[in-house]
């Protein structure tokens, strides 16, 4: 039996117990509503005027722009066992709807109190200077509120989906799409709320700054940590870790984004330190450009001094993503080493020998869809197999493992052998 899409990413799945569905998609509607009805009044607040909303307009054009690029580094990534585009859409508009529209509200209680506080002691208010609110509401507010409604998205699908959730390269992708998503709105808010405070859009300061390193500077990075340690439960054969490293990733992720958001507090701390005043106002950056560079040139000023800024996390995640990899290609050539035809050739279980970090293997004699199709099913398999045998069950018996092997019979019997101009039948 061949499942079709939809089938294989819901084996398994509560989702696939129609009282769970319902409820589900229940939540998910209170969810998308109360998102909505907070974007839609906070937006409608600040977008008052047509110049207002071509502000927005261009703020969205940006946002999206840079938004594609870390997009694209995230396929990348995801090049040797591709999730479902379904799963990158949904993971981002959690991101950027449902994770946004519940953490405003949210941080707003948060600000709204700091405030209250920070105007009932006015030395404490002339200490920190401009922004005296945002001092201390932001590392509060910021990381625990924005990374909770974040990492739940990212939860959601850890639970609801786990065969599309195999390890910690698939949680990086998950948890960094919805950071994505998360940021692409943020900016958007961001600018048009300068704009109407300052009459200016500090396009610099929320386009450039917010998506310095093509968004890997910020949210992308935050989330991206737990999801990647979520992935490493799943991944893992020590029972410990997988109970842990969940906690972990978080609290990493967590402490990313405390480090960016409390930097204006420590500056107030260190300049006072050394006896220096600290300016009641302070203006946003008013144009494309920081300190007289061009808008280029500003960016990747910053992406260099957020990419030292969180080296370690950086570090962290690279040293991760690349072990994942190793255990990624080490699963596929093994299970896939009792494998016979239709499933995979000696020529091609060659070439997965051959498999290296950032190279993707072809299936020759097919076309370049067909191929790719056919890479996929065989790397779904052997990580499928990899799970069953983990969890003490027979792989003989598996519906996905089945479903695969007759995927691939399929896709190999659906196309025409592939005839080189001499006549060579290149396609098995």
């Amino acid at each position: 039996m061949s499942l079709n899409d939809t089938a294989r990413i819901l084996y398994g799945s509560p989702l696939a117990k129609p009282r769970v569905a319902k409820f589900a998609i229940a939540l998910l509607l209170v969810l998308v509503l109360i998102s909505s009805y907070t974007l839609f009044t906070s937006f409608q607040e600040r977008v008052t005027s047509p110049e207002g909303l071509r502000v927005l307009g261009i703020a969205f054009l940006w946002s999206t722009v840079f938004s594609l690029g870390t997009i694209a580094i995230l396929w990348f990534l995801d090049r040797r066992e591709p999730e479902s585009r379904w799963l990158y859409v949904l993971a981002f508009l959690w991101g950027a709807f449902i994770a946004t529209g519940v953490a405003l509200p949210i941080n707003n209680m948060i600000f709204s109190a700091v405030g209250a506080w920070i105007d009932s002691d006015p030395g404490l208010k002339a200490y920190l200077g401009a922004n005296a609110v945002y001092k201390i509401a932001a590392p509060v507010a910021g990381p625990l509120v924005e990374e909770l409604t974040k990492g739940a998205g990212i939860l959601l699908l850890f639970l609801l989906l786990r065969s599309e959730f195999d390890n910690a390269r698939d949680g990086f992708i998950y948890g960094a799409l919805v950071g994505a998503g998360f940021n692409f709105l943020e900016s958007v808010h961001y600018i048009v709320s300068e704009y109407a405070k300052w009459g200016y859009a500090p396009w610099i300061l929320h386009i450039g700054g917010r998506h310095a390193l093509f968004g890997f500077a910020g949210h992308a990075l935050y989330t991206g940590i737990f999801g990647l340690f979520l992935g490493l439960s799943r991944q893992t054969t020590r029972k410990w870790w997988r109970y842990t490293a969940p906690v972990v990733g978080w609290l990493l992720g967590f402490s990313a984004h405390f480090s960016q958001n409390v930097g204006q507090l420590l500056d107030v701390w260190s300049k006072r330190a050394k006896g220096e005043t600290i300016a009641n106002v302070v203006p946003p950056p008013p144009s494309l450009a920081l300190n007289g560079m061009p808008f280029w040139e500003s960016w990747l000023a910053m992406s260099g001094v957020y990419f030292l800024h969180f080296l370690p996390y950086f570090l962290l995640v690279g040293f991760l993503l690349w072990r994942s990899g190793f255990w990624e290609r080490r699963v596929i050539r093994e299970e896939l080493a009792d494998e016979g035809e239709p499933v995979i050739t000696p020529e091609e279980y060659e070439a997965v020998k051959r498999d290296r970090l950032f190279s993707t293997r072809r299936i020759p004699g097919y076309n370049r869809r067909t191929s790719a199709a056919i890479v996929k099913a065989q790397n779904e398999l052997a990580l499928r197999k990899w799970r069953v045998q983990q969890q003490g069950q027979d792989v003989a018996t598996d519906t996905l493992v089945a479903s695969w092997r007759n995927e691939l019979m399929r896709l190999r019997s659906s196309v025409e052998p592939t005839v080189a101009l001499d006549g060579t039948v290149l396609k098995p």
